[in-house]
């Protein structure tokens, strides 16, 4: 009897979320601000949670939009992608640099100004990979809501600050934003059944392969193979793109409903510092390719933020930045981190215990 019980709690709360996002949307839509169904419905449900509505977005619900978001991405490797891969090769190398220097002044920040132990400390710092610094943080004896908190806290400042940013200082026009779809009636049946084969099968695989962000990774991965292959140029549809937005805006809000305002607050502040910190970061890798590489300095800097890669991917597209650069490079930063953070960490720890 339990089963049904929470089924049925859990559809109204989801309904709910969905509705305080729809409406946190549909005003950021009429202030004509980019990205308005994802941080529309990011900023209403996290006020709700904040103000004790009981705000949940299903997991499996996340992850499949996560995937619909991972088909359109796809779309953006193009065949003349592949003439500008050389020019990326630098750009992949300083991401070892990058996040190597964030998490060390980021770490350094938590232990000083958060009073953090140094494990809590070490998987808040890392810039990414959510899922997998919470489950390894913890099991190396992290304060886990600390840590859930403190990633949560500093997509939402970095999601909601960085296209707000770049339409007052990166000359961000909303009339010049392109479409994130195609129109229902344009798009082929076949290019349809296409893409969604993409999703479900780039699913599975890339869970089978246990790939970092495979619902978005794997999606997305071969809807870039078919579109440059040329077996289509289509994108799925409009208003598809838009509920997925809304979902995964949703879902970052959602994140914080039942945390105490105090603890809440305290992240926030918190993630206010590391935020400043890793913009910082980005800002001057950013500066320094842009003068070394040539590469356009905003694309950079959009490239590193350490957003969640669906949130920093869809930035870019929605800004006209090159959307396969920008989620190639926040990829690796994700592979690189959950594969070299928690080995990092044994290997400090046991070099720690010897001394």
């Amino acid at each position: 009897m339990d089963l049904p019980a929470r089924a049925g709690t859990r559809l109204p709360r989801t309904l709910l979320t969905l509705a305080v996002g729809a409406g946190g949307g549909v005003v950021f839509q009429a202030l004509a601000l980019p990205l308005a169904w994802m941080i529309g419905a990011m900023v209403g449900t996290t006020i709700a949670a904040i103000g004790g509505l009981p705000i949940a977005v299903p997991r499996r619900l996340r992850g499949l939009m996560i995937a619909v978001l991972g088909i359109m991405l796809g779309g953006a490797f193009t065949p003349d992608l592949l003439d500008r891969l050389p020019l990326w090769t630098g750009s992949l190398a300083a991401l070892l640099l990058y996040v190597a220097a964030s998490m060390v002044l980021c770490q350094v920040y938590y232990q000083r100004v958060g009073g953090y132990d140094r494990t809590t400390a070490y998987f808040t710092a890392a810039p990414g990979g959510l899922t997998p610094m919470i489950l390894v943080g913890t099991a190396m004896g992290g304060d886990e809501r600390a840590i859930a908190l403190g990633h949560t806290a500093r997509v939402l400042l970095i999601v909601l600050a960085l296209p707000l940013s770049f339409q007052l200082f990166g000359g961000y026009e909303p009339a010049s934003m392109p479409p994130a779809g195609d129109a229902v009636s344009t798009i082929p049946p076949q290019d349809l059944l296409i893409l969604l084969l993409c999703g479900v099968v780039g699913f599975f695989a890339a869970k089978q392969a246990r790939l970092p962000a495979a619902d978005l990774v794997g999606p997305m991965a071969l809807s870039a193979a078919v579109h440059l292959a040329g077996l289509t140029d289509s994108q799925l549809p409009t208003e598809l793109i838009a509920a997925a937005q809304l979902v995964v805006g949703a879902s970052i809000g959602a994140r914080f409903a039942g945390v105490r305002l105090a603890m809440i607050a305290r992240a926030l502040v918190l993630a206010v510092g590391a935020t400043l910190i890793l913009f910082l970061v980005s800002a001057a890798f950013a500066a320094a390719l842009h003068g070394l590489a040539g590469l356009p300095a905003l694309a950079v800097l959009l490239a590193f933020a350490p957003g969640g890669v669906a949130e920093m991917s869809l930035i870019g597209l929605a800004l006209g930045i090159d959307a396969a650069y920008v989620a190639t490079h926040h990829i690796a930063r994700i592979f690189i981190i959950v594969v070299t953070a928690p080995l990092v960490f044994r290997l400090l720890r046991r070099r720690e215990r010897r001394g």
